[in-house]
C-alpha cells in the first residue's frame, strides 16, 4: 500500500453476465453501491494528490455505471490514466469517443473461440458481442488487452488467444481461476490467491467505499472513503498492520526445488490479471502500470 500509484475503482457491482469464477460475486442482481459520483471524484482527486499515476474501472460491469463518461473525463482531468476493465458486451455508442482519448484504454477477459463454450463461463451467450466490441476498439485505435482465462478442463484458451491474435489484439495474457467470489472451489479465500504486491503501491475502493490492497484481498478492508479521508486509511493502524502481516506472508512463500531445498517464490507467482511483462507474465497492473513491467523496475513507465 505504501506509496500508492495504482487504483481499481469498483463502481459498480452489476453486470449482465453471470462468470462461474467472478472474484466480485456480481450479476444483474447487483447495485452501484453507496458511493455516488461526488464520492468517486473526491476518491479520484485524493488519489491524485497521493501520487497516483493510473486507475482502472472495474465492476462488475463499469460500462453499466450511468456516470462513467464523466468519471473518465474527471481522470483526465486530474492528469490521470485510467483503463477500464470491462466484459465489452456492451458499449455505449456515446461512449466511444471518449474511449478515444488519449490515456484511456480497455481491457477484456475471453474464454473460448467456441460460443458454447464461452457462454458455459460467463453466464450468458456474450462471445460475438465481446468479439465484435473487441475488433471495433482495435479498429477505432483504443489501447487494448486481453486476458485469457483458464477456469475448466480442457477449455478451448490456445484457441481463444489464436482468435484473439486473429483479431488484431496484441497483448495478451492469460490467467487462471481465483478462489474469491464465486471463484471459490475447494479452499476459501487466502493469500494464496494475491499475486504478492498488495503491500506495494496498490489499492482497491469498493462501491461502498471499503478500501482493500487490491480487488482479490476483499476479506481485508483497511477503512471506508465515507468516513475518513484517503491519506488517514493509507497511514492508519488498520493498513499497518494489514501492511505486515501481508509482507510477511509473501517472504515466507518458498518452492521445493527437486533437491529438496526451499528457495523463495517468484515474485509474481501467483499470477493475478492481463500480461504486462514477459518476465511475470501475467500481473494485475495495467500495461506499463506497475512492478511487472515490459522494461523491468518497480516505477510506473507507460508505454
Amino acid at each position: 500500500m505504501g506509496d500508492v500509484r495504482f487504483a481499481w475503482l469498483e463502481i459498480t457491482g452489476k453486470c449482465q453476465l453471470l462468470c462461474e469464477h467472478c472474484y466480485a460475486d456480481s450479476g444483474p442482481g447487483g447495485g452501484h453501491g453507496t458511493m455516488g459520483p461526488e464520492d468517486w471524484r473526491r476518491v479520484i482527486g485524493q488519489l491524485s494528490a497521493q501520487g497516483v499515476a493510473a486507475v482502472q474501472f472495474i465492476g462488475g460491469e463499469p460500462m453499466l455505471h450511468p456516470g462513467l463518461p464523466e468519471l473518465i473525463e474527471y481522470v483526465l482531468d486530474q492528469g490521470l490514466r485510467v483503463e477500464v476493465f470491462s466484459n465489452l458486451v456492451h458499449v455505449p455508442e456515446g461512449l466511444w469517443p471518449v474511449l478515444e482519448r488519449d490515456g484511456v484504454s480497455l481491457a477484456t477477459s475471453y474464454y473460448s473461440d467456441d460460443p458454447a463454450e464461452h457462454a458455459a463461463v460467463t453466464g450468458r451467450p456474450s462471445h460475438a458481442r465481446t468479439r465484435a466490441n473487441i475488433a471495433k476498439a482495435v479498429r477505432r485505435g483504443i489501447p487494448l488487452r486481453a486476458g485469457v482465462i483458464d477456469v475448466r478442463e480442457g477449455q478451448r484458451t490456445a484457441a481463444a488467444r489464436r482468435e484473439l491474435e486473429t483479431i488484431g489484439v496484441r497483448r495478451i495474457g492469460t490467467d487462471r481461476l481465483r478462489q474469491v467470489g464465486r471463484g471459490v472451489r475447494e479452499r476459501t479465500p487466502d493469500t494464496s490467491q494475491l499475486c504478492g504486491h498488495c503491500v506495494s503501491g496498490v489499492i482497491a475502493v469498493s462501491p461502498d467505499g471499503s478500501v482493500w490492497p487490491c480487488v482479490f484481498s476483499r476479506w481485508l478492508p483497511i477503512g471506508n472513503v465515507l468516513n475518513a479521508e484517503l491519506a488517514d486509511i493509507l497511514a492508519g493502524p488498520e493498513a499497518q498492520r494489514v501492511r505486515e502481516e501481508l509482507a510477511a506472508d509473501f517472504a515466507a512463500r518458498a518452492v521445493t526445488t527437486t533437491d529438496g531445498n526451499q528457495n523463495p517464490s517468484t515474485p509474481c507467482d501467483p499470477q493475478c490479471g492481463p500480461s504486462c511483462g514477459p518476465a511475470c507474465t501475467p500481473s494485475c497492473w495495467p500495461t506499463g502500470a506497475g512492478p511487472c513491467t515490459p522494461n523491468g523496475g518497480c516505477q510506473p513507465n507507460y508505454d
